[in-house]
């Protein structure tokens, strides 16, 4: 059927009112505190609603139903673990971050253990983001080249453009509560989405029962502690299966810590809230959110396999079942929504993205290095170099989509591994500096060196589900950074 001039003109709206409404938030911003933190004047219930946003990717919405579409509900399992990793930060790692005056994570690692292992915590950060942005970005390419016949690249380009400009302009102002439309946005357009697909299948809800009752579709608990159809030794074995409720519950728990309690991406959130308590309940509440939120999309993936019962390979893959609907049977105007909706959540997650790349570059690195060689930057001075590092970074950006057009397989699980190879590292160090004294900077870099050294062999030369990742470098980690801590003598602050 192919989109018509109503559903150009509502994808047109749409992204013509969010980088306007955006753009609202430029007079507010004097100083790196209202560009980074917002002025620390944020309510905790729209910083949840960012923390959603920022969890949720056009990767997420149009992967999580392939997900589905192919297998069943075991996903949940994972996002479990994030409810746990939640409360995990809220009592080991808040605390820490509200005492003084912290613009970024790894202020608090220079605080525990001095200035070079901020340094390298900071770099990792940076590394690992830019890549997993890339991806998701590049899933942009996915819809927008099904929905409007566009080549990828130029794709790729519109919405970073857009995006840039308004987080250029507002900071991290103009991201939350650009985020908090965008997640109504995304969130209505699926609900909408999930009640027209059910309305298109022959039987209603008591086919897609039926048929998802005799398939399993909606099995949501894997007790097995391994993957018979792995072929490999015990420990390979034992961790193969990415959906079980251990792997959930443990790797999930120890994924979302990391990925909340020391990735600048949620962090410099978390900072922007009034006060500790209600930086407690905005995460909190986001994993509530979250958990229903991807229930959701594995639901569309289920009412989508109800409707066609063909293997996701007659796509090409699962990831282009979700828009290859929208286009082809969804009504004109829901269409247009439905696409808007995606796009959303693409740009809430590329501004966040911007922000905090941008916030880590100038406050972690330039800052830092500048100081004492020459005289004092003013707040207009530092404001400039702020909005250059985002110009930086969207167009670092834009790169690493472009260069992730050819990869394959499910984008959803290629954006999480990538973000699970550093965050077992960083989530050591930040453990070993909150849960011990005896750590020290020396002992903790070649504790991270080797955690990191196993996470790359976990994804390069083993059978280890990427959900396992997390939980087993922090562990490696804490346990040779503190053995090395003990070991070798050094200056670390206490």
């Amino acid at each position: 059927m192919g989109l018509n001039r109503i559903d150009l003109l509502i994808i047109a709206a749409y992204l013509a009112g969010i980088t306007l409404f955006g753009l609202r938030f430029r007079k507010r911003q004097r100083t790196m505190r209202d560009y980074f933190l917002a002025d620390r004047n944020i309510p905790w219930w729209a910083i949840g609603m960012s923390i959603v946003a920022a969890e949720t990717s056009t990767l997420t919405i149009i992967s999580i139903p392939g997900l589905a579409y192919d297998s069943n509900f075991t996903f949940l399992q994972w996002v479990m673990g994030y409810l746990i990793g939640r409360v995990i930060i809220s009592f080991v790692l808040l605390p820490q971050y509200f005492r003084g005056e912290l613009y970024t994570a790894y202020q608090l690692i220079e605080r525990r253990f001095g200035p070079k292992l901020r340094t390298v915590t900071a770099g990792l950060f940076l590394l690992t983001r830019a890549a997993a942005e890339g991806v998701r970005v590049y899933t942009v390419s996915i819809v927008v080249s099904i929905a409007l016949g566009t080549g990828e690249v130029a794709s790729i380009a519109i919405i970073t453009l857009l995006t840039l400009i308004y987080t250029f302009e507002g900071g991290l102002a103009a991201v939350i509560w650009t985020d908090v439309v965008q997640t109504f946005i995304y969130v209505g357009g699926t609900l909408l989405g999930l009640v027209t697909i059910l309305h298109l299948v022959p039987g209603g809800w008591a086919s897609v029962a039926a048929m998802a009752g005799g398939l399993h579709k909606f099995q949501v608990i894997d007790l097995h502690f391994y993957d018979p159809t792995i072929s490999a030794h015990w420990p390979h074995l034992i961790f193969a299966n990415p959906y079980t409720l251990w792997a959930g519950m443990i790797g999930g728990a120890f994924f979302t810590t990391a990925s909340h309690g020391t990735d600048q991406l949620i962090v410099q959130r978390l900072l922007a809230a009034r006060n500790q308590r209600q930086s407690v309940l905005a995460l909190l509440s986001s994993g509530v959110a979250v958990f229903f939120q991807f229930g959701l999309f594995l639901f569309v993936g289920v009412m989508l396999f109800a409707y066609y019962r063909v293997p996701s390979s007659t796509f090409g893959r699962a990831d282009r079942i979700y828009p290859t609907f929208i286009v082809s049977r969804m009504p004109h105007g829901i269409a247009g929504l439905l696409i808007a909706a995606i796009l959303a959540a693409a740009m809430s997650n590329l501004s966040a993205a911007l922000n905090s790349l941008s916030s880590s570059s100038i406050m972690d690195f330039y800052l830092r290095f500048r100081r004492g060689s020459r005289p004092t930057l003013s707040d207009a001075g530092r404001l400039r170099l702020a909005r250059l590092a985002t110009v930086g970074w969207a167009l670092v950006l834009f790169g690493l989509a472009v260069l992730a057009l050819h990869r394959v397989g499910r984008v959803v699980e290629v954006g999480l591994q990538i973000a699970s190879v550093a965050y077992g590292a960083l989530l050591g160090v930040f453990l070993l500096g909150v849960l011990t004294r005896r750590a020290n900077q020396r002992g903790t870099i070649v504790g991270m060196i080797c955690g990191l050294a196993m996470e790359l062999y976990l994804w390069g030369w083993s059978h280890v589900a990427f959900t396992w990742w997390v939980a087993i470098g922090t562990c490696v980690t804490f346990a040779v950074g503190y053995a090395a801590s003990v070991l070798l003598r050094d200056e670390s602050k206490v």
